[in-house]
């Protein structure tokens, strides 16, 4: 109970001071029975210190499951187990993760589309095609960060840049004006 109210970010604030390896444990907690039953390893290289951001937690947390989730789809359905590494690092300005996976890869012709909405790679009934497109406009619209992928056979990996602090609001610079 404790983990889905932190993951939700219930009773707090939409945008706070953040804890990014706080917000990734807990993702890693309510989904523990899906990495447990899929075979999956997780490897943690969280940065020392890193700093807070001021970010929409429950937002980010909505990116980090859907990475992981489709990470866990991609290396059950390849070999019924697999890999999942997680590191974070920061620096003056931003905050980085990258969430891997030692899945089949994404083929080369298809990387381009993989943020578009609708958009999927699983079979029908399976994916929504939203996992993704959710995952580019949080990081890249709602905290001005930057999300990439880079994918070959047996490695997949999503990094994510996120700034410290977000930009004032335009509301908020009109106002001072």
């Amino acid at each position: 109970v404790k983990a889905v109210k932190s993951y939700s970010y219930m009773d707090q604030a939409p945008q706070q001071e953040v804890n990014i390896h706080e917000g990734i444990n807990d993702t890693l907690t309510i989904m523990a029975h899906k990495l447990r039953d899929k075979h999956i390893t997780v490897v943690k290289d969280y940065g020392q210190n890193l700093p807070l951001i001021t970010a929409f937690g429950s937002e980010l947390n909505q990116v980090w499951t859907n990475i992981i989730d489709n990470g866990i789809d991609a290396m059950s359905d390849a070999n019924g187990s697999g890999t999942l590494k997680i590191r974070t690092w920061g620096d003056d300005e931003d905050v980085w993760v990258e969430l891997a996976d030692d899945g089949p890869g994404i083929p080369d012709h298809i990387q381009s589309r993989i943020f578009e909405p609708f958009f999927t790679t699983k079979g029908v009934g399976t994916g929504t095609g939203l996992g993704l497109d959710i995952a580019h406009r949080v990081v890249v619209t709602r905290h001005h960060g930057e999300i990439k992928l880079l994918s070959k056979p047996g490695e997949t990996r999503f990094q994510i840049r996120l700034p410290r602090q977000q930009p004032k609001s335009q509301n908020a610079d009109a106002s001072n004006e």
